[in-house]
């Protein structure tokens, strides 16, 4: 099970009560955990549990190969060929799901000790007391508390509404609201994309089975649970995990903190990818003027069969209001962001504010994926310090090298995706991606953040295959599309991706003081 897909499985473990209701909200039960359903029996087959008892032997002969065995590489340190030895062990029990995440995320500390990678555990351990772990781990329980209440539901059934859609483009439009708003309280990409799973369900239920419907529920379906729900997770620091993977990185091996408020202000423009993307899904679908059966009223009496809002819902939107607030003034206040999310779940857990305990909010909440963060934080770190980065880099740059910036970089992103065909893990492919281009980035005469972030970026746009992001799994399992439908479609999205952000994220970033192509530009955020 990749760490993405730990995110899915703990919010339908249980079938949540709805106030003023003596039902559960088996509607919502029953469509979000088709797919998990699906995913699990996949996992369950005799193919799977053969891959992941191969993986697992195979990664473990791996690494005693590699560190017992195995011939020192030329230019590489000792401490760099022993976290070598845990990359590739941890590399292949990512691909084969040998074991869970969390489990790997737990383990990696003790590997890096027993490699001698590192020379003492508190110091392998190093990314478990990282801030942004913290920050993860309220944005968790923060996700937690908004499904546990229905408010997930709520908000994309009352934006729908709202905006009066009546088209299979209206839908994706408003989705994307949905998407966007939802980011800003529900972390990663694939949490907001199972949650959208039984309201995107519903609405494509509503069209019929001629071919131009047809062709509009793949458009709805790919759009809104896939791209929409990755895009509008870059802009948000704590909406997509490879984020906090990448600040948490450049904070402790550059020391450069980047706050809630800066990642928007750097990434926000991404926003404006959808509007291509859509562009691209409604020419190859045909699916732009596609009437909803039933338009507004369908989606009306959707939301009208939800209860009726409570003193807890409007207290929990309240203190979302207040930290929404304060992330986007740390500059005047100064107060951290991990530290205004810990603060606020004080709130939130005062007597009385919630109408449901800790139980309900521990089982919904994605305990293996923080044990990941940890784990994969403190393996970019030792990749960085060990020289395994630096190595690394220095064979690439016999490839990078000797191009203008924007070819240069275009390279490594479009090797970055042909890496990524092979992972089955935004998390596992940016863990073991930034720390090499940042170390790449002064052999290549490029800005080391900026460098590492437009690289990381293209990560997330995976399109190629659905299972190369859990949300492409979630998508998949509403049967609106077949892997071909995705791969068309996905083949050039991820060029629209590699070229935007060359010719938009690239210039965006020299307007703000960090141009790509000049490695002496100081950082100009305050730390």
């Amino acid at each position: 099970m990749t760490e993405e897909e730990t995110i899915v499985a703990p919010r339908h473990e249980h079938v949540p009560r709805v106030a003023g209701s003596a039902r559960p909200c088996i509607e919502t039960s029953q469509a979000t955990t088709h797919g998990q359903h699906e995913g699990q029996a996949q996992r369950n087959s005799p193919y799977a549990i053969v891959r992941a008892l191969l993986g697992f032997l195979v990664a473990w002969l791996a690494f005693f190969a590699i560190t017992w065995l195995a011939p020192l590489p030329v230019g590489l340190t000792v401490q760099g060929k022993a976290t070598l030895a845990v990359v590739v062990w941890v590399a292949i029990v990512w691909m084969t799901e040998a074991i869970p995440v969390g489990v790997s995320g737990v383990l990696l500390p003790a590997l890096l000790v027993l490699s001698h990678a590192s020379p003492s555990f508190p110091k392998a351990a190093n990314g478990f007391a990282a801030p942004v772990v913290f920050l993860c781990l309220a944005a968790f329980l923060f996700s937690s508390i908004m499904h546990a209440s229905g408010l997930d539901r709520r908000i994309a059934l009352a934006l729908l509404d709202r905006l009066r859609v009546r088209t299979a483009n209206g839908v994706i439009w408003a989705m994307f609201a949905v998407n966007f708003v939802m980011s800003m309280v529900m972390p990663a990409a694939n949490a907001r994309a199972a949650a959208l799973l039984p309201v995107t369900n519903g609405i494509v239920r509503l069209f019929g089975q001629s071919s131009r419907e047809r062709a509009a529920k793949k458009a709805i379906v790919i759009q809104t649970l896939v791209y929409g729900s990755m895009i509008s997770g870059m802009c948000i620091l704590t909406a997509h995990l490879p984020n906090m993977v990448v600040s948490g990185l450049l904070e402790k091996q550059l020391g450069i903190h980047i706050s809630y408020f800066t990642w928007f202000e750097l990434q926000w423009p991404y926003l404006g990818m959808f509007a291509i993307t859509q562009c691209w899904v409604q020419y190859y679908f045909r699916s732009r003027r596609v009437p909803i059966p039933g338009g507004r009223v369908a989606i009306a009496t959707m939301r009208e069969k939800l209860p009726r809002s409570t003193r807890s819902d409007w207290a929990v939107l309240a203190v979302f209001a207040g930290v929404a607030t304060a992330w986007a003034t740390e500059g005047m206040h100064h107060v951290s962001s991990e530290v205004v999310a810990l603060v606020a779940l004080a709130l939130l857990f005062t007597p009385g504010v919630l109408r449901f305990g800790w139980t309900e909010v521990e089982r919904h909440t994605i305990w293996g994926t923080v044990f990941l963060l940890g784990g994969a934080l403190s393996l970019a770190s030792a990749i960085s310090t060990s020289g395994l980065a630096q190595w690394a880099a220095d064979h690439i740059y016999v490839l990078a090298r000797g191009h203008g910036w924007w070819l240069t970089i275009g390279i490594v992103m479009l090797a970055t995706h042909i890496i990524r065909i092979g992972m089955l893990s935004n998390v596992a492919a940016v863990t073991m991606i930034s720390p090499i281009a940042l170390a790449l980035a002064p052999h290549l005469g490029l800005h080391p953040v900026a460098f590492t972030m437009l690289v990381s970026d293209t990560d997330s746009f995976a399109y190629l295959l659905p299972t190369q992001i859990t949300a492409g799994v979630i998508a998949y399992s509403s049967g609106a599309f077949t892997t071909a439908d995705y791969a068309k479609v996905g083949a050039v999205s991820v060029l629209i991706a590699i070229v935007y952000g060359l010719c938009v994220i690239a210039p965006w970033y020299a307007h703000l003081g960090v141009p790509v192509w000049n490695p002496a530009a100081p950082w100009p955020f305050a730390h």
